[in-house]
C-alpha cells in the first residue's frame, strides 16, 4: 500500500484568492510554510496527490489553457526545491453543473485510486473548506481543516456529521500534527 495525502490546492498550498480565481502565476503565492510542508511530507514518504475544484472554467471566468499553464509553474516551483506531487485532479465543472467530481462528491478521489493504491482508513485529506471535510469523509478518508483560505469562514459550517479528525492553523503544523501521529502508530 501506498502512503498517500490528499491535499485541497487553493487556500491550502496557495493564498486563496477569497472572491476570485487564481488565473495566473503571478496571483499565486505559496502559503506560508507550504512547501516546508510538502517537502517534509515527501520525506517521510509520503505521495502527495491534489484535489481541487476549478469552478472558474466551467463557469467561463478562464480557460482551461490558464490553468494547466499556472499548474505546469506550480510544479516546477515545487520540483526546485525536490518537492514531488504525485498526482492532481481538478474538477473543471461549473458550480452549477451537477457533476459527480465537484467537492463534496468523491469522484476526483475515485479517479485518485488509479493512480495510487493506498489504504482510506489510514490516508488522510487536508482542506480549508467544509465540503472538503464533507468530501473525505465520504470517501472514508481522515480529514484534517485548517484555518488558512475560507477556514476562518468555513469552520461555522463544520457540525456533527461534517467534523473533521484533526483542525490545524495551516498546511504546515497540519503536517507535523500528522507526521507524529505516524510516530505515534509506529511506536
Amino acid at each position: 500500500m501506498d502512503k498517500v495525502i490528499f491535499i485541497d490546492r487553493d487556500g491550502v498550498i496557495n493564498i486563496d484568492l477569497i472572491g476570485d480565481y487564481i488565473k495566473t502565476w503571478d496571483e499565486f503565492h505559496f502559503e506560508l510554510g507550504a512547501e516546508e510542508a510538502l517537502k517534509r511530507l515527501n520525506d517521510a514518504g509520503y505521495k502527495i496527490i491534489i484535489i481541487s475544484n476549478q469552478a472558474g472554467i466551467g463557469d467561463g471566468i478562464f480557460k482551461e489553457e490558464a490553468l494547466w499553464d499556472l499548474h505546469q509553474k506550480m510544479i516546477e516551483a515545487l520540483n526546485k526545491q525536490d518537492i514531488v506531487i504525485h498526482d492532481t485532479f481538478y474538477c473543471l465543472h461549473g458550480k452549477q453543473e451537477g457533476c459527480k467530481c465537484r467537492k463534496p462528491e468523491v469522484g476526483l478521489f475515485e479517479k485518485a485510486l488509479t493512480s495510487a493504491d493506498f489504504d482510506r482508513e489510514k490516508t488522510f485529506f487536508i482542506g480549508d473548506k467544509a465540503t472538503d471535510i464533507e468530501a473525505g469523509l465520504r470517501f472514508g478518508l481522515k480529514t484534517i481543516f485548517v484555518l488558512t483560505g475560507h477556514g476562518p469562514y468555513d469552520k461555522e459550517k463544520l457540525t456533527d456529521t461534517i467534523k473533521p479528525n484533526l483542525m490545524a492553523e495551516n498546511l504546515l503544523e497540519a503536517t507535523q500534527l500528522l507526521l507524529t501521529q505516524d510516530e505515534l502508530t509506529k511506536g
